[in-house]
């Protein structure tokens, strides 16, 4: 079956934890159980307004740096913000964060940002505090099931 719908998961990374998640998020949406969902995993660098008028679904993912998201995540809402104002529908997200703090502070920011694109936060996000475990990338994992069959379905 050709794919029909669309699944952005996009991410930025320093230390390679926020990647390997992205990558584990990656496998879950392309599970054996998903069969109607092209996915695209890009650097926050190399996505750009064309992806996200492509995208059916979007995971975002970055590190928390000083209690935020990454530069370069934040880089990625700038440039996309107005070359898709009013072209988006709501368009489902949801978000994994690596942090070394408590993870919080990460998502509320781009929570902020999100409710002017317009994203609708479909899942609560992962937040691997602290050192990358395998549970941690289980959850991505799931995520990136949920998310994908979700778009599959049409559930959001």
């Amino acid at each position: 079956m050709a794919a029909s719908k669309h699944l952005l998961i996009v991410y930025h990374s320093q230390t390679g934890n926020t990647e390997r998640m992205a990558e584990a998020v990656f496998a879950g949406a392309r599970s054996e159980e998903v069969s109607g969902v092209e996915v695209r995993k890009l650097v926050c660098w190399n996505a750009g307004p064309e992806e996200l008028l492509w995208a059916d679904g979007l995971v975002l993912g970055t590190p928390e740096n000083f209690g935020y998201m990454s530069g370069g995540m934040k880089d990625f809402l700038d440039r996309t913000f107005y070359p898709v104002e009013g072209k988006l529908q709501p368009l489902p997200y949801a978000m994994i964060v690596s942090a070394g703090n408590d993870g919080t502070q990460a998502p509320a920011a781009i929570r902020r940002i999100a409710n002017g694109y317009p994203f609708k936060e479909v899942q609560e996000p992962v937040i691997a505090v602290g050192e990358l475990t395998a549970a941690h990338l289980s959850a991505c994992r799931d995520l990136g099931l949920s998310m994908a069959l979700g778009v599959e379905m049409g559930l959001f």
